[in-house]
């Protein structure tokens, strides 16, 4: 009896936590506006851990979730929001930006890419997988993933995301698009602050 009961309890974990990474993009069930951002940790630049949720307290926050310095969509996106810092902060947002990149290569991206706002990693995909957002990676992608994460991922990425956090930590809007080329134009994320400010 105790070995069967063994046996579903972690079948049932096996099962749940598989379920947090989707194999299509389709499969993806991201959070929604009205819910709340789980209480994870990620890793600042120096390699600190923080909760995302002691983060977003400070400041409503926009919320950024990006596959990883090597996707060109990403930085280009990134490279995009950077120009509206001065619209976003003057909304009364801070703006930041996670990806499953090791802190040392989310420093790169900064400098490459002139970013003027923070990065966090999520190497371990934990918050990525928790938003909902996590989906199985192409093969192709498993070298780079392990040199961008140092070693720490090799198959998950997130569906570009952005979330509108308030201070609680509630999502006030959400966008994601599976299409990896796809992302929220300057546009739509100006209005979408404006909104919710």
């Amino acid at each position: 009896m105790k070995t069967t009961l063994l046996a579903i309890v972690l079948l049932f974990t096996f099962s749940t936590n598989y379920a947090q990474v989707a194999a299509n993009p389709e499969d993806i069930n991201p959070l929604l506006k009205g819910e709340s951002i789980p209480s994870i940790e990620v890793k600042s630049l120096d390699g600190k851990s923080i909760k995302i949720t002691d983060i977003v307290k400070k400041q409503k926050t926009v919320l950024i979730f990006y596959r990883g310095g090597w996707c060109p969509y990403c930085t280009k996106h990134l490279s995009a929001v950077a120009e509206l810092q001065e619209n976003i902060k003057s909304l009364g947002y801070q703006t930041v930006a996670i990806s499953p990149d090791a802190p040392e290569n989310l420093k790169k991206s900064i400098e490459k890419n002139k970013i003027n706002y923070t990065l966090y990693s999520d190497s371990s995909t934990d918050l990525i997988k928790k938003m909902g957002i996590a989906l199985q990676a192409p093969e192709r992608y498993t070298s780079k993933l392990l040199d961008f994460s140092d070693q720490n991922n090799s198959n998950v990425i997130p569906a570009p995301s952005v979330f509108i956090i308030n201070k609680k930590g509630e999502i006030l809007f959400q966008y994601t698009d599976t299409n990896y080329k796809q992302r929220i134009s300057e546009k739509e994320l100006l209005e979408a602050l404006e909104e919710n400010k």
